[in-house]
């Protein structure tokens, strides 16, 4: 072992530790899967443990390249796991720090209703445009993160951008909006009364719930305010003995159902326009892994 092989690691383990909620936060609006971005930043660290320092110029770029790199690759096999998935796929939720919400634009690109629109592009559609729009990164950078050349990333990220607009929320939605939304689902769990609920359904509303074939949840899309109305009519008849309470989730207040003590179900909405136009009702164990503590995320 060379005399400067420890400082030098000591220099990795730094610049590591100084990137890492950057570095999970790029995996995660990537892969919608804490556990896999967990993952993700494990096989970062063994191959930038292994890298010549010397011959690094900008470290948090490098970092985020590897990073992106294990995140495709990672990506491909969620794709193949989703196939086989009982029931709807849906992001796993974290239990975000305040001063996410404060960063209007990365709390938008970690939520729920964003991640779902995310879900739709092909895997370097993906990781183009949250480079590009949510980090900033220059066409350069996302080149040679992705194996493509600038130009062509140009032309991925014009298409992903359009994909996108078309599809997530309409407007931008405050905090505000959203805590009203969810205030009115605990009214309508504690009194009985579901008007004020139905009152704020889209007529297109859609109601999707992720069990992963471990907790019951719907298995198909309910879509229409007739359908969630008595779906929820029904739901919330069933959690008496919950504890419900808003938490920070994903950027945004979210519902959560909690039975002695332990996180049950996450709930978050997607508004347009003032109405609400998705519920998303997690409720896989497994996804539930990030509720305990918050997730500090940076960008």
């Amino acid at each position: 072992m060379s005399e400067n092989s420890e400082p030098t690691q000591d220099t990795a383990t730094e610049a590591f530790v100084a990137h890492r909620n950057l570095l999970f936060t790029v995996a995660y609006e990537m892969l919608g899967s804490a556990a896999d971005a967990e993952d993700v930043l494990q096989e970062t660290w063994m191959r930038w443990s292994g890298v010549d320092l010397d011959t690094v110029r900008d470290q948090r770029a490098y970092l985020v390249r590897i990073t992106t790199r294990q995140a495709l690759s990672r990506l491909r096999t969620l794709a193949r796991r989703k196939e086989s998935y009982v029931g709807s796929w849906l992001p796993a939720p974290l239990l975000t720090a305040p001063d996410v919400a404060e960063d209007v634009e990365l709390a938008d690109s970690v939520s729920m209703a964003m991640l779902l629109v995310l879900e739709t592009l092909a895997p370097t559609e993906r990781a183009v445009f949250v480079l590009r729009e949510v980090f900033d990164l220059d066409y350069d950078e996302i080149a040679g993160a992705v194996d493509k050349t600038p130009a062509a990333v140009r032309q991925i990220a014009h298409r992903a951008r359009a994909h996108v607009a078309s599809r997530r929320p309409r407007g931008a939605v405050s905090a505000i909006e959203t805590r009203h939304a969810l205030d009115a689902f605990q009214r309508a769990a504690n009194t009985g009364d579901l008007q004020s609920l139905l009152d704020i359904l889209a007529p297109d509303v859609v109601f999707l719930g992720d069990g992963g074939g471990v907790k019951q949840a719907v298995l198909k899309p309910v879509v229409g305010a007739d359908k969630v109305g008595r779906l929820l009519a029904t739901g919330l008849g069933r959690v008496t003995d919950a504890q419900l309470g808003l938490a920070q989730v994903n950027g945004f207040p979210a519902l959560v159902f909690r039975f002695d003590g332990e996180v049950d179900t996450v709930l978050a909405v997607r508004i347009d326009d003032g109405l609400v136009t998705g519920l998303y009702a997690v409720r896989n164990p497994e996804k539930l892994s990030h509720m305990d503590q918050e997730t500090t995320l940076s960008r």
